[in-house]
């Protein structure tokens, strides 16, 4: 993964062999806290989803995160935010190891970053505004797609109900969402259960 500061990209990763990554509801919010104590320091987070077998975050790295780690006085190709996801991932997957007993990877070799700004390509072939809305509702409406819940406030492990102010969660910065994606709380609330274009979907990934 490579990020460049004040972009926003969606991150996701998926259970090796699509297994499972939450067993738990404590697993869940195991998961959480982790991202809060170690992913904000190196980026504004503006949505997520977490869902049995994987994940996706929305997110917007900072200066730190994107920084180059020094070895030995040289400096290396990954940056704060790379490694600090990949930190993440393999402390948790020691953390599942341990509960379930068992052994070897939890997820996917690599996260995916997919950039979803600065990209010329999708500029110049689509609306970038429709683009990232198409993301963030994406990643909210993943458990009413995967038949999960009945309604998105049901989902407890998403940023939808601190949208939709049933909730005051600090892992997302409501602010600068709602001023990069130039969205309103009115807006959110009438645009994230429509139906989403297929075709920007696929270009999430």
């Amino acid at each position: 993964m490579h990020f460049e500061s004040g972009q926003i990209y969606h991150v996701y990763n998926r259970g090796n062999d699509k297994q499972p990554i939450f067993f738990t509801e404590a697993n869940y919010f195991f998961f959480l806290n982790k991202i809060k104590a170690e992913w904000k320091k190196n980026c504004d987070i503006l949505c997520y989803c977490l869902m049995p077998n994987h994940f996706h975050f929305m997110m917007v790295p900072n200066d730190e995160g994107c920084k180059y780690i020094i070895l030995a006085g040289k400096q290396t190709h990954l940056q704060n935010l790379s490694k600090t996801i990949g930190k993440t991932l393999s402390s948790y997957t020691q953390a599942i190891n341990i509960q379930n007993k068992t052994s070897g990877n939890l997820f996917q070799k690599k996260s995916k970053a997919k950039l979803l700004t600065g990209d010329s390509e999708s500029v110049n072939s689509i609306e970038i505004h429709d683009y990232l809305l198409t993301c963030f509702h994406y990643v909210h409406q993943n458990p009413l797609l995967a038949n999960l819940v009945k309604h998105l406030k049901g989902w407890p492990f998403s940023s939808y109900n601190d949208y939709y102010n049933q909730r005051s969660g600090n892992i997302c910065n409501k602010t600068l969402a709602y001023k990069m994606l130039a969205l309103s709380e009115i807006d959110f609330e009438k645009e994230v259960i429509k139906d989403l274009d297929k075709k920007l979907i696929d270009r999430l990934f």
